[in-house]
């Protein structure tokens, strides 16, 4: 028999072959936008701290007083005794400010995907895909045994007749099936924007529900900063709000939000919230806090901030690779193509001080690996002025 080793060593050689081979990286010391890595201090642009709250005092405070009341964990699951009341409060806090009946907390946005696409959808049932979608909204469709087709990113021609086909099979005797759309309102890696308005009018003219994930638009759209179907106007036409604590708000978790209804069958349903231990109060916490700067006008100054860093890095990566479109978001992705390419460049700006790790396959596509930047109130002018200087000098 082969040993397990010498073959995993083969796959390995094969992934380092092709430029595909992956690394943790070890930070001795890491901000909002410095980070510290082999003994060298880098500017980071490669954080989803759009809002720089993760180093905020009231966060980092609340977070401690959390922990000093509650302890360092949660102890159990929430169906057990994990469910304490800085969690409840967060969910209250989180449905009020999504304008939803109810929310509900998971351990991390990737665990609110797997648990509530497998409660809801089933065998027989249809899930339609973004071909860009989360790979946790991949896995919990798979999960689901659901059905699973994917339609060309952001094309809602090719949505619509994958509709209207499952409209006429329908008619011609087969029994009904629930339809579920996934989508991003904002996509992770492309940083571009949803149609959303037409994507809801669509699935409400064929009786589909949508499962929207808003990770990357919390705290940068809408008047309070809660997203892309709050900039929209359609927050109540969305029937599954997903998202993360782990981004914008500096702190980790997901959540669920809908309906009231919702909220209690997913408490019987959902697999990664019955069977985790819950989050570690002091998340939960730091998260609360989060939220209740994001909807200030100090929140307001900060979304400001970080919108004016992406317009001001956009010109500096356009001048010198292709950069595809007006910055949407505060995602900025340099496009390269080849994994090495990408590795090259990146090690180019490591050398300049600037970190900016390559994405590459699975993460992306074949063929589109590419340097993800992302901007942060955090950063200074300064600093965006460096990483246009670094980019012009290694053209």
């Amino acid at each position: 028999m082969q040993r397990l080793d010498d073959l995993l060593q083969a796959q390995l050689g094969e992934l380092a072959a092709a430029g595909l081979r992956r690394q943790l990286r070890r930070l001795e010391a890491a901000s909002p936008c410095r980070l510290e890595i082999q003994g060298r201090t880098l500017i980071h642009f490669s954080s989803n701290d759009y809002l720089g709250l993760s180093g905020h005092p009231a966060v980092l405070r609340a977070s401690t007083e959390a922990t000093e009341k509650w302890g360092s964990g949660s102890r159990a699951s929430r169906l057990v005794c994990g469910s304490l009341g800085i969690h409840h409060e967060l969910e209250e806090t989180i449905a009020a400010w999504k304008q939803t009946e109810a929310a509900l907390l998971f351990n991390c946005g990737f665990s609110a995907a797997i648990g509530v696409i497998p409660a809801l959808a089933g065998p027989g049932d249809l899930i339609l895909a973004d071909r860009l979608i989360h790979a946790c909204c991949l896995d919990g469709a798979r999960l689901s045994r659901a059905q699973l087709r994917v339609f060309r990113h952001n094309d809602l021609n090719h949505l619509e007749s994958l509709l209207e086909r499952t409209r006429r099979s329908h008619t011609a005797g087969q029994p009904e099936r629930k339809i579920w759309i996934l989508a991003e309102s904002i996509y992770s890696m492309d940083g571009d924007q949803a149609p959303l308005r037409e994507m809801v009018a669509l699935k409400e003219k064929f009786g589909a529900w949508l499962i929207l994930d808003e990770a990357h638009a919390t705290g940068l759209f809408g008047a309070r900063r809660a997203g892309l179907a709050e900039s929209e106007g359609v927050s109540n036409r969305v029937d599954v709000h997903l998202g993360t604590l782990g981004k914008a708000l500096g702190s980790s978790g997901g959540y669920i939000c809908g309906s009231r209804t919702l909220i209690d069958y997913l408490i019987h349903r959902a697999r990664s919230l019955i069977y985790s231990t819950a989050a570690p109060p002091s998340a939960s916490a730091a998260a609360l806090a989060a939220i209740q700067i994001v909807q200030s006008d100090e929140g307001a100054g900060l979304s400001s901030q970080a919108w004016s860093r992406a317009r001001q890095l956009h010109p500096g990566l356009s001048q010198t690779h292709a950069v595809v479109g007006e910055p949407m978001s505060a995602i900025l992705p340099l496009m390269v193509g080849e994994p090495q390419a990408a590795l090259d460049l990146s090690a180019r700006l490591f050398e300049r001080g600037i970190f900016v790790p390559a994405i590459r396959y699975p993460t992306v596509p074949m063929g589109e690996a590419r340097l993800r930047f992302t901007v942060s109130a955090a950063h200074s002018s300064e600093d965006v002025q460096s990483v246009c200087r670094a980019l012009a000098e290694i053209r």
